[in-house]
């Protein structure tokens, strides 16, 4: 099977209820998370691969299968497409054992057979010694790990992770994570997860696709996508706060540079646009150098910008501030340790600079 035939294809379009356009290729192997907020389209993109939802048009092929061709009348059922599923609160049968929630999955091989796969399963999730007890005499984590089991279990095409980590707490959810991570490895299908959480969505998946209003709007791997989203809008939606207008200027001994205000920044490639084009642009938080104060730092030359610290909010080992810039009018977000906030006095109303590095200056021509 050629690598364009193999993996999870899925183009879809829908007016109503929820609107949605999207079209995604998960590789086998991958794990691709579906990201953005609420009422964004995440879920029923999810319902519509298993085959819970019809759309009004679009195709869905799996391993050169096709599941669904609407302008063909294709609609394979739910229990044919062979998904593995894990929803955010389990689905467990309250009153099966773990092993039995696992074997019921099961349509293959003799009793004997599936009893074993299903003690292998549960071994592959650390629950061994916990095969015949209920899913209330389990823990939050070991109920998602149960339902992970389960989905695979059925031997599936593809795997769907419905928010599987939103229902436990912060601790089990790093474990179930790193779990996660260690079991994929060995799982050579494609894989879905819808998530609110951006870090779970970089630490866990291969690729990350934007949603808003139904409509996907980037696929990149998590570094492409938080450094060089398409538009302000991408930008936003992963958290991104230093998105700004500027204008591209040529300079004969300086290459291209961008102005900003009364700052002419240093871009760290050729854009190739003209001289005056106006464009959007965005800096990473992790690319805003804070100068040390009263002390010379490597960023001393590189797209230095000072201004009035505007606000400086204090968030455990890390510390928000916020910088009026002096000559835009605009404000700089960035993120330092507390320390670093504290050795530099830094409050409302203090004088500080900081160092655009000219690598992490993203435009983003054409958007307004």
């Amino acid at each position: 099977m050629s690598a364009e035939a193999s993996g999870l294809h899925f183009r879809v379009q829908q007016s109503r209820p929820i609107p949605l356009r999207v079209a995604l290729h998960v590789r086998p192997g991958e794990l691709m998370a579906l990201v953005g907020p609420s009422g964004s389209g995440k879920t029923t993109t999810l319902r519509v691969v298993a085959g819970l939802h019809r759309p009004q048009q679009g195709s869905i092929h799996c391993d050169g299968v096709t599941w669904l061709d609407t302008a063909a009348g294709i609609h394979v059922s739910p229990q044919q497409r062979r998904i593995g599923m894990v929803f955010q609160d389990y689905a467990l049968f309250p009153h099966l054992s773990a092993l039995d929630n696992l074997v019921v999955a099961m349509d293959r091989g003799t009793p004997a057979e599936r009893r074993a796969r299903a003690l292998e399963l549960l071994g592959a999730v650390r629950l061994q010694g916990l095969e015949h007890r209920r899913p209330s005499e389990l823990s939050g984590g070991q109920q998602q790990r149960v339902a992970v089991a389960r989905a695979l279990a059925r031997e599936p095409r593809a795997l769907l992770l419905d928010e599987p980590f939103s229902a436990v707490d912060m601790m089990t959810r790093q474990r179930l994570q790193r779990e996660l991570a260690l079991l994929r490895r060995d799982i050579h299908i494609p894989m879905l997860l819808v998530t609110h959480d951006l870090q779970e969505a970089t630490a866990l998946a291969d690729r990350i696709c934007v949603l808003h209003n139904g409509n996907s709007l980037q696929v990149d791997d998590p570094e492409e996508l938080f450094r060089h989203p398409h538009s302000p809008q991408v930008a936003r939606l992963l958290g991104g706060h230093n998105v700004f207008t500027g204008t591209v200027e040529h300079d004969p001994s300086r290459s291209e540079l961008l102005r900003w205000g009364a700052y002419r920044l240093e871009l760290g490639r050729s854009t190739g646009l003209p001289h005056g084009t106006e464009v959007q642009w965005f800096v990473p938080d992790s690319d805003i150098i804070l100068h040390r104060r009263g002390r010379p730092s490597r960023g001393e030359r590189e797209n230095p910008v000072s201004g009035t610290v505007e606000d400086c909010v204090e968030l455990g080992a890390q510390t928000s501030v916020t910088l009026r810039c002096h000559g835009t009018d605009m404000t700089l977000r960035l993120t330092v340790s507390t320390h670093a906030a504290h050795r530099n006095d830094l409050a409302p109303g203090v004088e500080a600079t900081v160092s655009l590095i000219a690598e992490g200056i993203h435009l983003m021509p054409g958007e307004r």
